[in-house]
Parts: C-alpha cells; sequence; structure tokens
C-alpha cells in the first residue's frame, strides 16, 4: 500500500463512510472512492462490503487498521518533532568549546537557552585549539566555539563576538588603584603564571612579547588559562589570561585589567561546510554571541 492509500483507508475506516472520509480529507467524494479501489486491486482483497447500504470493513480490513493505526501515530509524531524543530521547543545540540569558554559563557548561555527551551538536550565537550578540527571532522560534535577560526577547505565559520587578554594579580599588587590599563612591560618585575595552551590567544600574547624584546620571569606554566588563574588566587604570581576566563573568577583576593596596548582576538562558530548548523543551532549561537558580548562583570 502507498501512503495516499493508507490515508484514504484510515479515513474511511474511521468515519465509516466515503462522503464524511471526503470531507475529512478536503477532496472529493470520487477521488476517494478511486484511491480506495486502487488499494483493493493493489492488495487483491476487498477492505469494505456495503450491508444495508452502509460500508462494513471485512475482516481483512480490521486486521490491517491495527497495523495501520500505528503507522498514523507514528505520522502524528512525525508532524509534532518538525514542529517542535522548528519552534526549537525540542531537539539536540553537540557542541565543543575550548576550556576557557566552558568555564562560564557556555554555561550561562545553555542555562538561557533551556529557560526559552527546556525541552532542548545537550552534548557539551571542552577541547583544546588543536582538537576541534578532529572532533568536526569525526562529527563528536556538530560545531566548535572557539578563539579565531581554524582555516581548512571544509571548515566553514563566522564571527559571533571578540574579547581581549586581561592581566590577572592579586589585589594591591598594582597599588590600592590599579590602572585601567596595565602594561606588558611591568610583568619582568614579577613573577609571571605563564600558559603552556597553544592557539591564537596565546600565539598573540607570546608575539607581543617577542617584538617588545620583553624578559619575563615565568617560574611556573601550566597548560590552561584556568589553572593559571587559580594560581593567581592562590598569590604565586600573575598571569595573562583571556577576559572569559577573568569574567567567571569573581574573588575578593584578585583582580584583573585588560593590558595596554590592547590584545584583542575573535570567537567564531566553527561547522563542517557540508553540514549546516541545524535551526535550533542557530538559535543557540545567538545566545552565545550574546552572553559574550555583555563584557566582563566588575570585580567584587
Amino acid at each position: 500500500m502507498r501512503l495516499r492509500h493508507i490515508e484514504v483507508f484510515h479515513a474511511v475506516y474511521a468515519h465509516g463512510s466515503i462522503s464524511t472520509a471526503a470531507r475529512a480529507l478536503n477532496v472529493s467524494q470520487p477521488s476517494v472512492s478511486k484511491v480506495l479501489k486502487h488499494a483493493e486491486d493493489q492488495l487483491g482483497f476487498k477492505l469494505f462490503r456495503r450491508v444495508k447500504g452502509r460500508l462494513a470493513p471485512t475482516d481483512e480490513a480490521h486486521a490491517l487498521f491495527r497495523e495501520v493505526k500505528e503507522v498514523f501515530e507514528r505520522l502524528d509524531s512525525l508532524k509534532q518533532t518538525a514542529l517542535n524543530l522548528k519552534l526549537r521547543e525540542g531537539g539536540h545540540i553537540r557542541a565543543a568549546v575550548l576550556p576557557a569558554l566552558g568555564l562560564g559563557i557556555a554555561p550561562e548561555a545553555v542555562a538561557r537557552f533551556r529557560k526559552q527551551h527546556p525541552t532542548v538536550t545537550f552534548d557539551f565537550r571542552t577541547l583544546h585549539y588543536e582538537e576541534v578540527l578532529r572532533g568536526l571532522y569525526e562529527h563528536e560534535v556538530d560545531m566548535a566555539l572557539a578563539y579565531d577560526a581554524i582555516q581548512h577547505p571544509r571548515i566553514a565559520n563566522f564571527q559571533i563576538g571578540a574579547g581581549e587578554l586581561m592581566m590577572m594579580f592579586p589585589r594591591g599588587e598594582f597599588g590600592e588603584s590599579p590602572p585601567e590599563r596595565i602594561d606588558l612591560k611591568l610583568l619582568e618585575t614579577k613573577n609571571y603564571v605563564g600558559s603552556g595552551a597553544t592557539g591564537p590567544v596565546s600565539e598573540i600574547f607570546s608575539a607581543e612579547v617577542g617584538k617588545r624584546g620583553l624578559a619575563i620571569n615565568e617560574p611556573i606554566t601550566v597548560s590552561t588559562f584556568y589553572m593559571a588563574a587559580t594560581l593567581v588566587r592562590f598569590g604565586v604570581g600573575v598571569a595573562v589570561v583571556d577576559e572569559f576566563t577573568a569574567r567567571f573568577e569573581p574573588s575578593d583576593k584578585i583582580d584583573f585589567r585588560p593590558l595596554d596596548p590592547p590584545l584583542r582576538f575573535g570567537v567564531y562558530c566553527m561547522h563542517l561546510e557540508d553540514r549546516p548548523l541545524s535551526h535550533l543551532s542557530e538559535g543557540f549561537v545567538r545566545v552565545m554571541s550574546e552572553v559574550l558580548a555583555e563584557g566582563p562583570k566588575p570585580a567584587p
């Protein structure tokens, strides 16, 4: 049976007459009769017989209707799923973010998005910059949110925000009233907690240090901005981190300031060229962009 056969058979069986079925399907009676006859010809047996002027289902029709009813329930479920996806009321998002974005930006965006769309589910992963391409290529995630865009023929990208590097330091390290922006040259007089993290942000910092010929005392090197910020909180030294790590490290023991001159970077969304973002994912990316644009929270 074709889908149209099933639809007509279901309507006639459920309503008990061709005329009522035709009104329910919004088609003519001859059209219903023609499709029903074609279905019977294809099946090789009668589905209905006239008994005292009324249509009566055959035994074969009763057996067939049990199966057809399940098909229609699945079709109704399919229609509802499609509607939910259109309205972003259901669905699943698989995304990867850098550890720095996973600290506060992504969780805040997920919380906001789920308040509006509580049935949406998420599979979030934190990947280092060099792992992003593999995650997309192997379909572990559908999109990745990172600093700077990977240049690859199969990767599509667009910018969703921007940020800049911040100096994090124990309160009082630069006096009671630290300057609005801090010159990197001041690092030569401090114990610097370096980040061995790879990626565009670390490269921006290293390039500036090299260009200015700074001699920095770096007794400790860690692998993430988050760990560098934590060591600052324990009074080990000062660190240069992205502003989003600084924003979500509130403490009465540490403070942060942007650098002079500013060292800025972009935040990008990436996905495979042949796997464009779903309507649902596009909505989530817009929320991520809003959170990114709010800027650092003031220190307590």
